[in-house]
């Protein structure tokens, strides 16, 4: 099947399903989920983190487009793209990133701007494509050696942590109610046709499960990113959520409140060297915000760090 755009309501997609914005654009037999704004090179491309979506960023895509052309997209078996089974390998991404981009005519070079695990394929992108990407703005991104920034005690938790039995069949209500009430209060002020639906398809079970999917061979991804090579002498920017938001909260039921401080302390210390070790990275601690909501709470810290990028 040639690869080709094919339109917001094309395919078996049902009135509930289509997004609000975008379009879908066939790559390989599966639609994949596509919304644009702006104009200019470099374009910046948002990489959403795991059990998120694209149009989470777009209150940062909508400003970015004052700037130059700007991307959000869904991977396969994310969003609103067509399934496919998760989870996958780096390679397999990255190339559905690649073939994407060209098929919807986004120009590199490319400002690819990752959040969390989206962080370790906007990486694994400039690693295979260097002289497609300008540069790199990772917001609060997976690492590699995040656990060895740890305390012992935390680790110990993650590693007894089983991702297929952390979800029930049937979500209690609870749940469900207090994931809504999160989101509705961060997207308050957005256009109620795009909010409005976006909450919903992600107090579903689908999209609540997404997310657990994609990221269960993690480590499998730290390896695979391990063995590409170095890093690129690419501009790099790491903003790092200094608060505990009421998501990681949620999430972090069990940990003690020095030990959530402890982890945000490692992360920090993670990511300045990090950012050191490159030729051409800064590493700026962000307050405001936490993990998940760095970009909703934050927009300026990060509409700023891309302004930088792309001065530079």
């Amino acid at each position: 099947m040639q690869d080709r755009p094919s339109g917001r309501r094309s395919g078996a997609t049902t009135t509930e399903e289509v997004p609000p914005l975008g379009e879908y654009y066939e790559v390989e037999g599966r639609r994949l989920f596509l919304h644009r704004l702006g104009s200019g090179s470099p374009s910046v491309v948002f990489l959403p983190g795991g059990g998120t979506a694209g149009l989470d960023y777009w209150n940062v895509q909508a400003r970015a487009a004052e700037l130059t052309t700007s991307v959000v997209y869904d991977r396969a078996g994310t969003g609103w793209s067509d399934q496919v089974e998760l989870p996958r390998s780096l390679a397999e991404v990255t190339d559905e990133l690649r073939r994407l981009l060209r098929i919807a005519d986004v120009p590199a070079p490319y400002l690819m701007v990752g959040h969390s695990l989206g962080g370790l394929y906007a990486r694994h992108y400039a690693q295979r494509f260097p002289e497609e990407v300008s540069g790199l703005l990772l917001l609060d991104p997976a690492h590699e050696d995040y656990n060895a920034y740890m305390p012992k005690e935390l680790v110990e938790q993650w590693e007894s942590w089983d991702p297929d039995q952390s979800l029930p069949d049937e979500l209690p209500d609870e749940l469900v109610q207090l994931y809504r009430g999160l989101l509705a209060q961060e997207m308050a002020d957005w256009p109620e046709e795009i909010r409005a639906p976006l909450i919903e398809r992600h107090v579903s079970p689908q999209w609540l499960r997404t997310g657990f999917q994609e990221a269960k061979n993690v480590d499998q991804l730290y390896d695979e990113l391990r063995h590409a090579g170095p890093l690129p002498d690419v501009q790099l920017i790491v903003l790092a959520a200094m608060d505990i938001d009421a998501f990681k909260k949620a999430v972090s039921v069990g940990e003690s409140e020095s030990l959530l401080h402890e982890e945000i302390d490692g992360k920090a210390r993670l990511y300045a060297a990090f950012a050191g070790s490159a030729p051409r990275g800064e590493c700026r601690l962000i307050d405001g915000a936490g993990h998940v909501t760095l970009h909703w709470r934050r927009p300026d810290a990060v509409l700023q760090a891309i302004q930088d990028l792309l001065d530079r």
